[in-house]
């Protein structure tokens, strides 16, 4: 009899960042991208005052899990197609603090101001989401973990800082800096996962889908 070939399982990305999607489908998988509908603020807010300060690595996995669970019931509304939904989030830490994406071009510069020559850790939350039929291997399984890597940042002039604010990418991400953009060039080191620093860890993701019963290679596209 001929071998039954498993179907590939649907992977949704509850995220609108461009660099999540690019360093998934560089990996082989191609997700569908839902953006969930997340007050990020309220939904750390209303989790600090039932359990207090949260800490940094804690509040991406916060946003990471509300992302997933906010766009896993509105497919379940919508009566969509069962799939595998990955929710995201990241945080860069300075010295215990937390801080995502600038608001305005001021914040990123006084951002700049205190990351030159200096280190900071980036977190990413991931939650992954099961919600595929039992009889393609679903589990209805709900789990997660936090990525960190620590980032060095070159010793940036004054005029430095303010062209490459300017340039707009650094109010557009997490930390107010890319690895896979304009911003690589003054990122002198990083300690851990690269990928984890665009925004997804390719290797943690495998582990949680390891964890649901999917292998990796189930994902990449035939």
């Amino acid at each position: 009899m001929p071998e039954t070939i498993s179907p590939t399982p649907l992977l949704v990305l509850a995220s609108a960042s461009p660099a999540r999607l690019a360093t998934l489908r560089a990996a082989g998988v191609e997700p569908f991208v839902q953006v969930s509908e997340v007050d990020e603020d309220a939904a750390v807010a209303a989790a600090e005052a039932v359990h207090g300060r949260l800490e940094p690595a804690d509040v991406a996995l916060l946003l990471a899990r509300a992302k997933a669970e906010s766009v896993a019931r509105s497919r379940v509304d919508a009566d969509e197609v069962e799939a595998l939904v990955l929710g995201c989030d990241s945080v860069l830490e300075l010295d215990g603090e937390v801080h995502g994406k600038p608001a305005d071009e001021t914040e990123a510069t006084d951002r700049w101001r205190r990351m030159r020559g200096s280190s900071g850790v980036l977190h990413t939350g991931h939650w992954v989401i099961d919600d595929r039929d039992p009889e393609e291997g679903g589990t209805s399984g709900s789990l997660g973990a936090t990525a960190s890597t620590t980032v060095h940042f070159a010793d940036l002039t004054d005029d430095e800082i303010a062209a490459y604010v300017a340039t707009g990418e650094p109010l557009r991400v997490a930390g107010a800096f890319t690895l896979d953009g304009l911003g690589a060039a003054y990122v002198t080191a990083i300690e851990g996962d690269p990928s984890n620093v665009v925004g997804v860890s390719l290797p943690l993701l495998r582990e949680l889908l390891g964890e649901l019963g999917v292998a990796w290679h189930q994902l990449r596209r035939p």
